[in-house]
């Protein structure tokens, strides 16, 4: 049996893309509560806060290839580097989000991996190897898996939930908020979460604001559900938070205020199943209540400024509190108790080069 040491891999993953998380993520915020927006035409002037705004967008929706490559690389080393680039574009066209970047890296790193161990080349195509022969050949067949085997049926499986949301009952109104609520966070911003936002936003471009206030509520919720999880806590004497997830709430709740999410993949990649379960409990209690209740923003976006616009800005809050005391309970009976003072994340090992014959997927 092989030995695919996921998580190790996964830990790769956030070493390399956290600073550029935090960093994207602070620069979004700062320019979304300063007022920016995403600079569409450069000839037409700009503001700082624009530019804050722009280049944090860069860098999150840059997300899905960063993380492929650095799980490819953490798999197959130096020659995994080109194909997890070319296969996390890919998951970003085919708009499987963050998530499809996390399954197109560990494609790459894997294909590769087998193509150095299994495929040999004669002595006068060896220099060939790592600038032509494995970017192009591991690419490709990462890629064609990609766009058939798990592109496709993503694209059925988003057609299905816009058929499924279009035919929903909008009179039983928790129920219809619920829904969204699961589907618009459990993924925590990917192709799900697009799918519903493109159905919120239609509904929203009809003078409908409830459904889209629940999706700004439940972008929310899992990193105010993680920070107030840390001080509860605290009460119960049930820390699940090593050191490095609770540096990473001190960003990942600020980037929450403005409806930013991505702060906290650091924490949930570390146990997905668990947090999708602890997130779409806390969804679906925060978008039913918000439904029920009226909360109706009359922007799009911008989190907790979205305020600001609402007749009803006290049942937004309200739902939001309580959507965020069901998933900190949620987490903290779901989840291991940790040392807060363990630092889970791998450091790597000073980089040396190795031959590509010594790169090998480990027998077991």
């Amino acid at each position: 049996m092989k030995k695919i040491e996921i998580k190790k891999h996964i830990m790769t993953g956030i070493s390399f893309f956290l600073p550029i998380v935090v960093g994207s993520g602070m620069l979004l915020a700062f320019g979304n509560i300063l007022g920016g927006s995403s600079i569409e035409n450069f000839s037409e002037g700009f503001s700082l806060a624009d530019i804050m705004t722009t280049m944090g967008g860069y860098g999150l929706g840059a997300l899905p290839m960063i993380v492929a490559t650095a799980i490819s690389y953490s798999i197959a080393d130096k020659p995994g580097i080109a194909p997890g680039l070319i296969v996390g574009f890919v998951a970003q066209g085919i708009n499987t989000g963050f998530l499809g970047g996390v399954i197109s890296g560990f494609l790459a790193g894997y294909i590769t991996a087998l193509f150095i161990e299994k495929v040999k080349v004669p002595s006068w195509m060896q220099g060939l190897m790592p600038t032509m022969i494995i970017p192009t050949f591991c690419s490709l067949i990462a890629g064609l898996i990609m766009f058939y085997i798990i592109g496709s049926p993503i694209n059925w499986f988003t057609d299905m939930i816009m058929n499924f949301l279009g035919n929903l009952d909008r009179n039983s109104l928790f129920v219809y908020g619920a829904i969204i609520g699961i589907l618009a966070s459990i993924d925590y911003g990917s192709a799900i979460n697009k799918t519903v936002f493109a159905f919120v936003f239609a509904l929203f471009s009809e003078g409908v604001y409830e459904p889209i206030t629940v999706l700004i509520l439940v972008s929310m919720i899992t990193p105010f559900g993680l920070t107030a999880a840390y001080f509860l806590g605290k009460l119960v004497n049930k820390n699940v938070f090593d050191k490095q997830d609770i540096e990473t709430l001190k960003t990942a709740f600020p980037m929450g205020i403005v409806q930013i999410t991505e702060g906290v993949f650091p924490i949930v990649l570390k146990n997905l199943p668990v947090h999708m379960l602890a997130t779409g409990i806390a969804g679906a209690v925060a978008g039913g209540l918000s439904m029920l209740w009226g909360a109706d923003s009359h922007v799009p976006a911008s989190g907790m400024i979205a305020m600001i616009t609402m007749t009803k800005p006290l049942a937004f809050l309200g739902a939001l509190l309580i959507g965020t005391l069901v998933h900190a309970i949620a987490v903290i009976l779901l989840l291991p108790k940790k040392n807060p003072n363990e630092l889970e994340i791998i450091n790597e090992e000073e980089e040396v080069d190795v031959s590509w014959d010594e790169i090998k997927i480990t027998e077991v």
